[in-house]
């Protein structure tokens, strides 16, 4: 009896591992109604994902998550190629140090903004797990995702990645039960990073 109900579970958990995998966001092509973008450090891709976007018109302000105290918005801006629109309005949030202090950092900058239809830029793997953090911090805000994927091929192959993904899944799902009861899930990137921006991923 035990055994079939492990093996029951374990099958429960493998596919949703896999639905996990195959419902992974795709970048959407209308940003014409987006008010702010939030990026979340962690990746050169995702910080030169949203200073395009964001200097190609796409929002009124854009946040960037989760930077490290010592780098400057001076430095942000040439390691981006920020532009006139990021001198003005891209705002720096040095308080994250995870994926649930990312979601409040960003909360409190869309509510002193009043923006209530944000574009989230992160990992694709990390997406999942951002939404949502994002939608308990700020549940009247509608959160578009804008995923991207990694510039470098990691030498590990495909092992590699598969580990990463499943170990996104299993914050994601650790993330999901907590919010559920109300528990804070601060703790699950604890010790993940500590670089150039404090990465949530």
């Amino acid at each position: 009896m035990l055994k079939r109900i492990a093996i029951i579970i374990v099958g429960l958990y493998l596919a949703g591992f896999v639905l996990f995998v195959a419902s992974l966001p795709k970048a959407p092509r209308d940003l014409s109604h987006i008010q702010g973008i939030v990026a979340l450090t962690g990746g050169d891709a995702r910080l030169d994902t949203a200073v395009t976007l964001f200097e190609g018109g796409v929002g009124q302000r854009l946040l960037i998550s989760g930077v490290n105290p010592q780098t400057t918005k001076a430095i942000l801006k040439k390691l981006a190629h920020g532009g006139p629109r990021f001198d003005c309005c891209a705002d720096l949030g040095y308080a994250a140090e995870d994926t649930h202090g990312n979601a409040g950092e960003a909360g409190a900058w869309a509510r002193f903004h009043h923006y209530d239809r944000l574009l989230i830029v992160t990992a694709r793997y990390h997406m999942p797990r951002s939404l949502s953090e994002f939608q308990a911090a700020m549940p009247d805000v509608t959160l578009v995702p804008y995923p991207v994927d990694p510039e470098s091929v990691d030498p590990e192959g495909w092992w590699h990645k598969l580990r990463v993904l499943h170990w996104e899944y299993a914050k994601y799902l650790a993330a999901t039960a907590l919010t559920a009861f109300g528990l804070e899930s601060n703790r699950l990137d604890q010790g993940a990073r500590r670089g150039e921006a404090r990465s949530p991923s």
